[in-house]
């Protein structure tokens, strides 16, 4: 999957990276860049020692940088947390858009689509979801009230359009801000809970909790392609 580097859902992050991160490096176009490798250096690190075990040096050294290079892009481990942030939506974004979702005209049809779409993707990066939902709470306040406004802005707020076409589309009654935020928690159930339903397979899992969610919306499961 080639990452998104710029575009309006990374347009909303840029005026955060910019006031959260020290960066000194001469090179706009190249940051984005760099901080693609420092995430992907720090997942390496991170998901094998953990977040207070592991050292800038390590996160440096797994990125392929030195430790002057890499601090011409962050100066802590906050800011590599809340670049994880950053790479977890972005990859989330992409992969949705990779599946030509985004581009689906019937309402109902995305809903389902979309659903099936996160579920895989949270399935397949569930190290990185288990790690974020247990390692946020060290993010200084700056950085977690910026993390915070943007799962609003981009997961949320991704939700909360679909539903308020499908609930147009299909006629029903829907409280669309308590049903986008319900949607964006229950999804994350197999990422954070997969060690106790080993066992089930996959598109199971799938299917049941698209069918969960649809039908407690009151909207009509959909089968995905």
């Amino acid at each position: 999957m080639t990452i998104a580097t710029e575009g309006p859902f990374l347009k909303r992050w840029q005026g955060h990276i910019e006031e959260l991160i020290n960066i000194s490096a001469k090179k706009p176009q190249a940051i984005e860049a760099k901080h693609q490798s420092i995430v992907q250096g720090a997942c390496q690190v991170f998901f094998e020692k953990g977040f207070h075990p592991a050292s800038m040096r390590e996160i440096a050294e797994a990125a392929g940088m030195s430790m002057g290079q890499m601090y011409h892009y962050i100066s802590s481990k906050d800011d590599v947390l809340f670049l994880m942030h950053k790479h977890m939506q972005t990859l989330w974004y992409q992969h949705l858009m990779d599946a030509k979702i985004t581009k689906t005209k019937d309402p109902l049809k995305k809903m389902a689509l979309s659903l099936h779409a996160t579920i895989v993707f949270l399935n397949e990066n569930k190290d990185l979801i288990q790690f974020i939902y247990s390692e946020s709470k060290y993010l200084n306040k700056k950085h977690l009230h910026v993390v915070l406004e943007m799962d609003d802005k981009n997961v949320v707020e991704y939700w909360r359009e679909i539903l308020t076409d499908v609930a147009r589309q299909q006629g029903v009654a829907m409280d669309v801000d308590a049903a986008a935020n319900l949607i964006a928690y229950i999804l994350v159930f197999f990422s954070l809970r997969g060690w106790n339903m080993k066992s089930r397979p996959m598109k199971e899992m799938e299917e049941f909790i698209t069918t969960f969610i649809l039908k407690g919306l009151g909207l009509p499961a959909l089968q995905s392609e």
